[in-house]
């Protein structure tokens, strides 16, 4: 089996079959605020603008959850991911959580 896994949002893959629910994957990362971060944010909330120190933690966070939910999927022997969706949670003060689901599937 290659480790290429097909990942999409939707509940099918062209020009192919589900012939195997394997179940749901995920990955998750929990990730913090720093000082430094916020200081530069306070600052961006006065002027306006991006908050870049944020979007970048914010798309390095998406990025391992994705990874994780991929890695866990490789490992139930899976073809593809179907319905993948991000969802995001406040843990605490100043710390959310990054979760990337699906379902695993084995397709013909």
């Amino acid at each position: 089996m290659s480790n290429k896994v097909i990942v999409t949002t939707s509940t099918e893959v062209p020009n192919k079959k589900v012939v195997e629910i394997l179940g749901v994957v995920k990955g998750n990362t929990v990730r913090a605020r720093n000082i430094g971060r916020d200081l530069g944010a306070g600052f961006k909330n006065l002027v306006g603008g991006e908050v870049k120190t944020y979007t970048d933690m914010t798309s390095h966070a998406r990025d391992e959850a994705f990874n994780r939910m991929v890695n866990e999927a490789i490992d139930l022997g899976a073809d593809a991911i179907i319905g993948m969706k991000f969802m995001t949670s406040m843990i605490l003060q100043g710390a959310s959580e990054m979760l990337a689901y699906g379902t695993a599937v084995k397709l013909k």
